[in-house]
């Protein structure tokens, strides 16, 4: 194996952070690692590479292995430019090149040269077999696929930005090609087409790889494994993140349902015991109480745990607006010279759910920030339809006031709820306690997007627009959202990187590409299908000045197919079955019901001739007694016998 982790355990002040986490990474492993916000996936990064120190356990490596490792803000650092700094990351290839060429050199002026040809020969055998004649293209093929133009490559490095420099530092690791890859969130400051070319990468990758990323798509096209984090501990699943979810759901819903059968069970064996004890006979309470040993004996199941971060999300439109709840007409916009997007007409319907992709800097967001007046547009106009109400998510959370308290950022909004209300309400999107008083400007990215999302959900509004609504949210609240959202009735136009989120959510794709304005009826999947035949059709008719007043005529559209209710045999077989079961239980009902009632009956008999027995008369009429026992004993018998049927239909 090439990594081993052995009973790692981490504790902090606040508690513990991993208990005997064990797991084993192979040669070209694709492992993803998985968990929600502050589960504590960095800090098992950080010990996996040196950079933290475990309570307990220990990390092994296979002899003679690498790794590169990518933190969340990766640096990349270095005094020279971005395509030197690349090239000091293959130094040996460098300086096999040099003395290749010195030895060349050396051929030409040597009158013996058979010993330098073989030392040459040898050199050039192992430069080749070490990729010599091909790492410089494939430092500018990273270069490219992480976002970086050939402009770029004598950018020094001391010039990138923040995210520039983590875009460069992911690329040195990819550059070195250790035999394991550990990357922390790589995504992060990737635009699609990098995310698409990194994941294509890493795919076919020969070492190994360990990922950490909210990014589901991405780890779809990636993982074999997924590791999931989670009260502490590790659990290992085969497949990718879909596989994963789903053996996940699974796995809950079958102890779930363990849990729920055996609470029932228990219940129904107290209820027996009450039963029985209630009857207040010997051989009754005997039964009761061997039940009750029997029900101490229970190993008791705990109940599985719910998502514990788990937010009440839903969206519920106040008024139902008209078919046409935006109009678009000629739109256009330029920054310093250069233009975004012109003459951009687009007519969106109630109810549709729209995701306008596309590269960085293509105006996405700049169009959306138009639609809620935050910008100007050059030209054109756009308008709402009748009783159109909306509700905007800007990824900047620029409708949040940084010196209010994330409870008065609530209250001011919605004067009419009550204390009680505004805090059940920020409760279900945890914040408690003294929580709710804290500024805006001093939360993280997380806390900002879920004081914007409780807000949206207080807006009643009928048209959501929402700009990387899943920036900085955990895997378990990114499904949360796509579920409220799914399901929201009003009609939504969205900005997102996250493909997996486009995929859920979107009932119609809006892409923004080199000047051109597309549609395409259906989620991201059918995007991707019929992206290429839309280009090419493109290219036939449009140019960039008339892309976006003729978008129309590239509006790719596919059939709906709604699943009609079964007729097949097998459903109309299920069917009597269900029929037959039902009837069957109703029987056993009935049966419990009359033994119940013979039961009392017997019961108020034995009593009546207890009492009858004890009169005087009777008491001295030896005939008369001789009658009433064996009436007595009759009824003994059957109770009896009524009491073990009442037990087995119990």
């Amino acid at each position: 194996m090439l990594l081993s982790v052995n009973n790692i355990s981490k504790e902090f002040e606040t508690g513990p952070i991993l208990s005997g986490v064990s797991f084993n990474v192979e040669r070209r492993q694709k492992t993803a690692l998985v968990g929600s916000n502050g589960s504590g996936k960095t800090t098992l990064l950080r010990i996996i590479t040196g950079e933290s120190e475990p309570d307990t356990g220990i990390v092994t490596y296979e002899k003679d292995s690498s790794f590169g490792y990518l933190a969340q803000e990766g640096t990349f650092t270095g005094g020279g430019t971005i395509f030197e700094e690349m090239l000091a990351c293959r130094s040996e290839l460098v300086k096999m090149e040099e003395d290749l060429r010195e030895l060349e050199a050396r051929m030409a002026d040597a009158e013996d040269v058979s010993v330098i040809c073989e030392r040459y020969e040898k050199l050039r055998t192992e430069f080749d077999l070490k990729g010599g004649y091909t790492f410089r293209s494939e430092i500018v093929g990273v270069l490219k696929g992480l976002g970086f133009t050939e402009e770029d490559f004598d950018r020094k490095a001391s010039t990138l930005s923040g995210g520039q420099k983590t875009r460069a530092a992911l690329g040195a690791i990819l550059v070195k090609k250790p035999d394991l890859i550990i990357l922390d969130e790589p995504t992060n400051h990737l635009d699609m087409n990098s995310v698409i070319w990194l994941e294509g990468y890493l795919s076919t990758y020969d070492g190994a790889v360990l990922i950490v990323s909210h990014d589901r798509y991405f780890l779809d096209k990636i993982a074999d494994t997924v590791l999931e984090l989670e009260n502490t501990h590790v659990s290992s699943f085969k497949g990718n993140y879909s596989d994963y979810a789903a053996k996940k759901k699974m796995l809950f819903e079958a102890q779930m349902k363990a849990y729920l059968n055996q609470q029932q069970e228990i219940k129904h064996q107290e209820e027996v015991i009450d039963k029985l004890k209630s009857f207040n006979r010997e051989k009754s309470i005997k039964r009761a109480e061997s039940r009750e040993k029997a029900l101490e004996k229970i190993d008791v199941l705990d109940r599985p745990e719910v998502m514990s971060n788990e937010i009440n999300l839903r969206f519920k439109p106040s008024k139902v607006p008209g078919n046409d709840v935006l109009t678009v007409e000629n739109l256009s916009k330029s920054f310093d010279g250069r233009t975004l997007f012109s003459n951009m007409n687009v007519e969106i319907k109630r109810a549709e759910h729209v995701c306008i992709i596309g590269d960085n800097g293509t105006g996405k967001t700049t169009f959306l920030k138009i639609l809620n007046g935050l910008e100007k547009a050059d030209t054109g106009s756009f308008k709402w339809g009748t009783n159109v109400e909306t509700a905007y998510y800007d990824q900047e959370h620029l409708v949040l006031d940084p010196e209010k308290t994330i409870y008065d950022e609530i209250s001011d909004e919605h004067p009419d709820m009550t204390i009680t209300q505004i805090r059940t309400v920020l409760a279900a999107f945890l914040f408690t306690d003294d929580n709710v008083y804290k500024e805006i400007k001093l939360l993280s990215g997380g806390e900002k997007g879920r004081v914007s999302l409780a807000k949206l959900m207080l807006s009643d509004a009928n048209f959501l627009i929402l700009d990387e609504p899943t920036n900085h949210l955990d895997i378990t609240t990114k499904e949360i959202l796509e579920q409220a959202l799914s399901e929201f009735e009003g009609t939504i136009i969205c900005v997102s990187h996250d493909r997996y989120f486009v995929n859920k959510i979107s009932t119609r794709i809006i892409e923004l590409h080199e000047g051109y304005f597309d549609n395409y009826i259906g989620n991201y999947d059918y995007y991707l299908e019929k992206r290429e035949d839309v280009r090419k059709a493109s290219d036939v008719y449009r140019t960039p000045s008339t892309a976006a007043s003729e978008a129309g005529s590239s509006y790719v559209s596919v059939p709906g197919a709604a699943g009609a209710p079964g007729t097949s045999g097998d459903s109309a077989a299920d069917w009597k079955a269900q029929k037959a079961q039902q009837a069957e239980a109703r029987k056993k009902a009935n049966d419990l019901k009359k033994c119940e009632d013979r039961i009392e009956q017997i019961e108020n008999s034995i009593s009546e001739i207890d009492e009858k027995m004890s009169e005087p008369d009777i008491a001295t009429n030896s005939g008369k007694l001789n009658e009433l026992s064996k009436e007595r004993s009759a009824l003994e018998t059957e109770l009896e016998e009524l009491m073990e049927k009442w037990e087995a239909l119990s």
